[in-house]
């Protein structure tokens, strides 16, 4: 049994995260700025209310329990930030993960796991799957979040004994949360959703339960080094009819149109940068396709858009 330290922990995939960690009989402790329905129902759950930045009372929480595993989810996305991510939040976000870094060093913390997002690599045109090993190019404030949050991760545990891990996580996505599928393949402005000639072109997604798997593995890793980045995504591309096959299934979606070419689409490059939702239709096409070769060495990625609930 371990004890782990989950930021962000009334968020989407904080509060999965504490309730698979807890299924697992660790001991949990979880921060973030807003209560959640989990308090007070299992006894290895501590909650403590407090913002992400709140250096006295995370230290002290860090310093009090022991903590062997930080899982960093605070400023993290997907449906717990508001869309837009301002020069304000970025700055909040640096000064968080400077001093929970000090701090996981400081009291010997065992692994720190930080989520980051596959979107540091922007849009690659190659064909070859996007390894680890690419050099980020993202250019929106969300990818410049988390690129700094890394280059502070690697700088603080240089020579330190815990082990830091960087999960680099394509978008999330349950059966019951769709909202990263569908910006992939839905047109706000015309109320539609589409494909692209055949709609056989895809994109790298993440189930939620893959990324559960993978941060349960690096907990329970037993020895040696296991320290760098991670592609944690499903193995295979979802293609664009395979969504919408799966939303109208559901009833989550109305009208479809095939469009036969990206010409005809507008961009706006101002509010991409600062709108993480914010999706170029004009880059369908490129290669979308994440490399997961080196998690699958700690979780094998078993979940898939038709096994997940």
């Amino acid at each position: 049994m371990a004890s782990v330290l989950v930021t962000g922990a009334s968020g989407f995939i904080g509060m999965k995260c504490v309730d698979a960690l807890l299924n697992k009989k660790h001991r949990v402790f979880g921060t973030d700025s807003t209560p959640n329905g989990m308090i007070g129902i299992n006894p290895n759950y501590t909650f403590v209310q407090c913002e992400a930045f709140d250096k006295d009372t995370i230290s002290g929480m860090i310093s009090a329990n022991h903590i062997d595993t930080i899982v960093h989810l605070a400023n993290s996305t997907d449906n717990d930030f508001d869309s837009y991510i301002t020069d304000a939040e970025l700055k909040r976000a640096k000064n968080t993960d400077k001093f929970i870094y000090e701090a996981a060093d400081k009291y010997a913390v065992k692994n720190f796991i930080l989520l980051s997002t596959t979107a540091v690599y922007g849009v690659q045109k190659g064909r070859e799957p996007i390894r680890e090993t690419v050099s980020e190019k993202g250019n929106t404030n969300y990818a410049e979040l988390k690129m700094t949050s890394e280059k502070y991760l690697g700088k603080a545990f240089k020579k330190s004994d815990c082990v830091p891990v960087i999960a680099r996580v394509a978008p999330i996505y349950t059966a019951e949360y769709t909202q990263n599928l569908r910006d992939k393949v839905y047109d706000y402005k015309d109320d539609v959703g589409y494909f692209i000639n055949d709609g056989l072109y895809g994109f790298t997604f993440c189930c939620l339960y893959n990324l559960l798997d993978f941060i349960k593995g690096i907990i329970n890793v037993p020895s040696g080094r296991y320290d760098g980045i991670y592609n944690v995504c499903d193995t295979e591309i979802i293609t664009a009819k395979e969504i919408l096959d799966y939303e109208r299934d559901h009833h989550r979606i109305g009208a479809i149109v095939q469009k036969n070419s990206t010409s005809g689409f507008s961009f706006n490059k101002a509010k991409a940068k600062q709108d993480y939702r914010y999706f170029d239709p004009s880059t369908s096409l490129m290669n979308w396709r994440i490399d997961n070769t080196k998690a699958r060495r700690i979780a094998p990625m078993k979940w898939t858009l038709s096994t997940t609930k």
